[in-house]
């Protein structure tokens, strides 16, 4: 993600507060606080589920089996999704406050709804050449017919998601100028790597022609054709960010708010692949499409309240090691994803991989972090700079 990290704007103060509007406040150190709006949300989704439920079974075992399935569609979004809150702190650290904001508003509104709601029906639509209505017609009237359009379209998803993730992966670790490594013995020989031209573009499309070839002729070329549309549009975020980087306009506060705006496409894209594996996923529980909508929508909603902790809090400085581990996440999801093509991988072994990682990132940074301080106490230093014997 070394192109977008100069796109962004630095705007952190010196006491670690970041003051997007009505959203973090310096002093305040309570976790729940950062989660009071996800909670009020969830009460809301919860009750609609329970209007829901009430109306399709008329009775109250069915209502509570609604409930049931919302709720762990809930979590199992916030698995699949926390490597995902981690890499969006990690550009939102960096970004201007009034593009924060606005991913942390305008954003999570496009998460809810555009992904949650919206995509599936546009897959149906495209799919069974349906107009928008009847679309949302066949999802409330039919719903086994809906989800029967909705996983005929997973080749696509998994080769468009798959490859732009794989980008993104990539993109971290093939980075001669990154200093901190977590694995040393596998990231500093894919540094070296980086000195190659184009050469995480060359391992995706392998990837995508070896897998191909375990598909029929149709699926592969579905696959190919969505996989090289991932490609593209990881390397149009990229351009888009550069161009505006280098946009040579007398005013700083221009330049912060158009790389602000290629900060935040790339995060809006990026958040709809992480998304891909949960939609579908979803419909493993319920073929419901608002049943799963209030379901992935909890989850969205603490994936954004974690956001904002890891950044307010510095967790990522705090834990140096832990953004590695979303980004092996990363590069672990981007493989499942593309294997799904042709095996049938379940999500709770997705979830459970990110989940690994992002464990022993945490405790590694932790282990270092003790290291450094029991360094710190046998050597203590003057404010001169020397040592202290």
């Amino acid at each position: 993600m070394n192109g977008l990290a100069g796109v962004c704007v630095g705007s952190r103060d010196g006491n670690n507060s970041w003051g997007w509007r009505g959203q973090l406040r310096p002093g305040e150190n309570d976790v729940l606080k950062y989660y009071k709006g996800s909670f009020i949300f969830t009460g809301i989704c919860l009750a609609l589920a329970a209007w829901l439920g009430h109306e399709m079974s008329g009775n109250w075992s069915g209502t509570l089996g609604i409930l049931w399935i919302v709720i762990v569609l809930g979590v199992l979004e916030v698995s699949l999704s926390f490597d995902n809150a981690v890499v969006n702190a990690t550009v939102l650290r960096d970004m201007d406050p009034k593009w924060q904001h606005r991913f942390l508003t305008w954003g999570i509104v496009i998460a809810v709804f555009g992904m949650r709601i919206i995509f599936p029906l546009a897959v149906v639509a495209i799919a069974a050449q349906l107009g928008p209505i009847e679309a949302i017609k066949l999802a409330a009237t039919n719903p086994v017919e809906y989800e029967r359009i909705i996983t005929g379209a997973h080749i696509g998803i998994s080769g468009f998601g798959g490859a732009f993730l794989a980008m993104v992966g990539l993109d971290f670790f093939l980075n001669d100028e990154k200093e901190e490594h977590w694995l040393g013995m596998v990231e500093k020989p894919l540094a070296g790597l980086s000195r190659i031209s184009g050469i995480a573009l060359g391992i995706v499309m392998l990837a995508l022609y070896f897998i191909s070839r375990m598909l029929t002729p149709e699926e592969a070329l579905t696959f190919i054709t969505s996989g090289i549309f991932g490609l593209v549009t990881f390397i149009a975020v990229q351009a888009l960010g550069s161009v505006l980087e280098g946009d040579g306009g007398d005013a700083m506060t221009q330049t912060a708010a158009k790389s602000g705006f290629a900060a935040f496409m790339y995060l809006e894209v990026l958040d709809a692949s992480f998304s891909f594996d949960g939609v579908i996923g979803a419909f493993a529980l319920s073929n419901n499409l608002f049943i799963i909508a209030l379901g992935l929508g909890i989850g969205a909603m603490f994936v954004r309240s974690m956001t904002v902790m890891l950044v307010e809090k510095g967790t990522l400085t705090e834990y140096r090691y832990l953004e590695h581990g979303a980004f092996y996440a990363i590069v672990a999801l981007a493989a499942i994803m593309l294997l799904s093509a042709h095996f049938h991988i379940p999500e709770t072994i997705t979830g459970l991989i990110g989940a690994a990682f992002i464990g022993m990132a945490f405790w590694a940074s932790v282990r270092s972090n003790r290291a450094e301080a029991t360094l710190e106490d046998a050597n203590p230093v003057k404010p001169t700079g020397e040592t202290l014997n």
